[in-house]
């Protein structure tokens, strides 16, 4: 990126953020790549409060994105990755912000500054995955220095693209 990222505060998801990430998701193109619609909220909720065992127990986690002013804008951060399938006993970092705040590099300077935490949490590289489809999480990937590691076929049938990073 030529110009200089912006500033970015994280923060531990709270209760308040499920209602946050709810709302800020509801927007069919933020979803196009995670099944077109938001969640019910209770899944923000259990979501959210994962991730504050994640926070306590491995010192990171998906954390709430915020704005200038301390709305929340969505997620970025690190967790175990949740599935059965795919790179099961590594460490994802993800992405999801609302649609207002795509394009102005929220994204890459959130996903730096999760870098750095998990490093320094001892984790010693990292996997992202992305739909084949969704390039700007793929440039995303590319900004943080991240390789194509595999091209896989999700158990949606879709083709998807895990990065990887060592730290």
């Amino acid at each position: 990126m030529n110009r200089a990222l912006p500033d970015v505060r994280l923060r531990v998801p709270t209760d308040e953020d499920a209602v946050a990430w709810h709302r800020v998701f509801a927007d069919p193109e933020v979803m196009e790549f995670h099944g077109g619609r938001a969640a019910e909220l209770s899944v923000y909720e259990e979501l959210t409060a994962r991730q504050r065992r994640h926070d306590a127990e491995l010192g990171f986690c998906l954390w709430t994105v915020l704005d200038e002013s301390g709305a929340a804008m969505g997620f970025t951060g690190a967790q175990p990755w949740p599935r059965e399938w795919g790179p099961k006993g590594e460490i994802e970092i993800g992405w999801r912000l609302g649609r207002a705040h795509w394009g102005k590099g929220y994204a890459t300077a959130a996903a730096l500054a999760t870098l750095e935490r998990v490093r320094a949490a001892g984790v010693s590289s990292v996997v992202a995955m992305v739909d084949a489809r969704n390039t700007r999480s793929i440039a995303v990937a590319q900004r943080l220095g991240m390789g194509l590691a595999e091209v896989f076929t999700t158990p949606g049938g879709r083709e998807g693209h895990c990065y990887r990073l060592a730290l």
